[in-house]
């Protein structure tokens, strides 16, 4: 048992670490995708590349001088960049990174909590969040930022319904809110009627919920205020949106907050649509190099998928313009919820249809 609660420390702090690595360096990737895109070089005068630009970025923000504005309300003004970076770290503690491991005879999965209603703790955790930028924007007595926290709050409740939506299509399809669950029917072998077998590991969601997909991506963009859905900053019109008054780790905060969102979103996208950390002949392969070697290049290949996500998020980015407010709004409540419905009423009648 001791090995046991020794190991889930081990891999809740190795999960803990990667995340705060790869939203530390998606500063830097970011600024080197879109220096590529516009045809500039981007950073490359801290260390090689400018490799060392975020640990360069970290010191800037943690020596500036705090500024509290003199109308905020003090403790909420601290409470928000709190509330919003410790719901962004929260979210991957029932993330499945790997399959099944055993280590001095214990035997376990590279997950730091097994959860069996996992999807809705992550959902619960994203929502979360958007109160450290309600409460921050409230909190620093700026009209800018009060703009930018309500605009967050309804942009948040438009498409969560529909993100809810599309996932309820993939519960459906389970028959568990376990992510593990998700994971474990994705990565089995499956007969087509007969004529055709998909190999172990690849029975992703993806071929089966395109629409439902499309949905969760969509919407995933609108609740990590990533552009085009980033009216909550918009810059063009409210200077910084909710975090204009802040600076040196509270304004860190809010911005790492961002990215390990976009981080986590691309995780728990990979987990419902792209067999989490399956692999085409998984199983084959676990009988090749042996169980434990198998699950570590599962777990590779999942932070994989992670980081392609990510670098998505910025390619939209530097692609699209951003939405006007008064388009956000119709695309959540007239194309994006009506289709999420429509998703859940077809899988149901395909699930009924094929028993």
């Amino acid at each position: 048992m001791f090995i046991l609660i020794l190991i889930k420390l081990t891999i809740i702090l190795v999960v803990f670490g990667i995340t705060l690595a790869v939203a530390t360096y998606s500063t830097w990737a970011e600024r080197k995708v879109s220096a590529y895109m516009q045809d500039r070089i981007g950073p490359n005068r801290a260390g090689w590349g400018g490799l060392l630009q975020p640990i360069a970025d970290a010191g800037k923000m943690f020596f500036k001088e705090e500024f509290i504005p003199a109308g905020a309300s003090r403790w909420l003004f601290i409470a928000g960049p709190c509330l919003a970076m410790l719901a962004a770290c929260m979210t991957s503690a029932v993330i499945p990174f790997g399959g099944e491991m055993d280590l001095f005879g214990e035997k376990f999965f590279i997950q730091a909590f097994d959860a069996n209603i996992g999807i809705l703790y992550v959902f619960a955790v994203v929502a979360l969040g958007v109160y450290g930028v309600m409460i921050g924007g409230w909190a620093s007595n700026n009209k800018f930022s009060l703009l930018g926290a309500i605009r967050a709050a309804s942009q948040n409740i438009s498409y969560e319904l529909a993100m809810g939506l599309s996932i309820i299509a993939v519960i459906m399809m389970t028959g568990s809110l376990s992510l593990n669950a998700i994971v474990d029917r994705q990565i089995q072998s499956v007969s087509f009627f007969g004529l055709f077998q998909l190999p172990s590991g690849m029975n992703w969601n993806i071929f089966y919920q395109p629409l439902g997909f499309i949905l969760f991506l969509t919407c995933a963009f609108a609740e990590c205020n990533r552009t085009p859905f980033d009216l909550p900053e918009c810059e063009t019109e409210l200077i910084g949106g909710y975090h204009t008054e802040y600076s040196s780790m509270k304004l860190g905060f809010y911005l790492f907050a961002e990215y390990i969102n976009m981080f986590i979103s691309s995780l728990v996208i990979a987990t419902l649509y792209f067999g989490g950390y399956g692999y085409p002949f998984m199983n084959e392969v676990a009988g090749l190099i042996g169980q434990n070697l198998a699950a570590l290049l599962g777990f590779g290949l999942f932070l994989g998928k992670g980081l392609f996500g990510v670098f998505f998020f910025m390619w939209v980015r530097w692609t699209l313009p951003r939405f006007r407010y008064d388009q956000l709004m119709n695309l959540g409540w007239k194309s994006l919820f009506p289709l999420a419905i429509a998703n859940v009423i077809l899988t149901g009648a395909l699930i009924l249809a094929f028993q």
